[in-house]
């Protein structure tokens, strides 16, 4: 009975997570974030800002650590956003430990609740896989979060199922998203007059159009320039120099057995 009960209190922070993912997906909340509603209330953000800047990076952080927390899409767009609202000065560092702080949870959750199991349970091919994983755990985990080919979500997950010790997983996470996450937040910073001129139009179009204006008219922000193949392939780049000190450890236990 004591097994059942230490099984069920080892699993019940995974089903309330799954819980709260499942509310938040059914009501739709996932989708109120867009630059379409940070757009429309960009006067509104920014006053509150100006008056309370102290509760509002608070907030932010807490809804970045919410966000990732719950596996919820829209890691850029917040990026960007708090960019647009705060500057990037401010906006990349509360980003980079908000989004720790919601992976971390993330993969103790996971972690607690089935990378044990998954450890006393694994086949002999799982088991060389995590043992692979966690010796050179750092190095991998810097590139996954560097090279942006890989689901944010995913990569707090895949080290919880493999073993990679908590301190690991925090530097690797902190220190591997730093410098996407600043771009992107040193990006939103430029879209102010974005972000008014499309106000301007779009407040034009509702006033012009009789029956069912929301509908007519479009409301767009251009992204297309926050995202450049210069950008990724210093990514890319620095993901693979990340990878460099597996690539000597492999040489060096090749050349030893040679």
């Amino acid at each position: 009975m004591s097994g059942a009960r230490g099984a069920f209190a080892r699993w019940l922070p995974l089903i309330g997570l799954a819980a709260v993912m499942m509310l938040v997906f059914g009501m739709g909340w996932h989708s109120v974030l867009s630059f379409k509603t940070i757009g429309l209330n960009y006067d509104v953000l920014k006053d509150f800002i100006g008056r309370h800047l102290a509760a509002a990076l608070l907030i932010y952080m807490a809804g970045y650590i919410v966000m990732v927390a719950l596996s919820l899409p829209g890691g850029a767009i917040m990026t960007v956003a708090g960019g647009l609202l705060f500057g990037w000065e401010l906006a990349a560092p509360a980003s980079v430990i908000g989004a720790t702080i919601g992976a971390t949870i993330l993969f103790l959750i996971v972690k607690s609740s089935l990378g044990d199991s998954l450890a006393a349970k694994a086949s002999p091919l799982l088991a060389k896989l995590r043992e692979g994983f966690r010796e050179n755990a750092l190095s991998y985990l810097l590139f996954l979060r560097l090279v942006p080919a890989f689901p944010f979500w995913l990569v707090n997950l895949a080290p919880a199922l493999l073993g990679v010790p908590l301190r690991t997983f925090v530097i690797g996470t902190l220190l591997g998203i730093i410098p996407g996450t600043a771009a992107f937040s040193f990006a939103g910073a430029g879209l102010g007059s974005g972000i008014e001129a499309q106000n301007v139009a779009y407040r034009m179009c509702l006033a012009q159009q009789s029956a069912r204006p929301e509908l007519a008219c479009e409301y767009t922000i251009d992204t297309a320039a926050l995202v450049t193949s210069e950008l990724l392939l210093g990514l890319v780049l620095l993901g693979v120099i990340a990878l460099v000190p597996v690539g000597i450890k492999l040489w060096g236990k090749r050349h030893a057995a040679a």
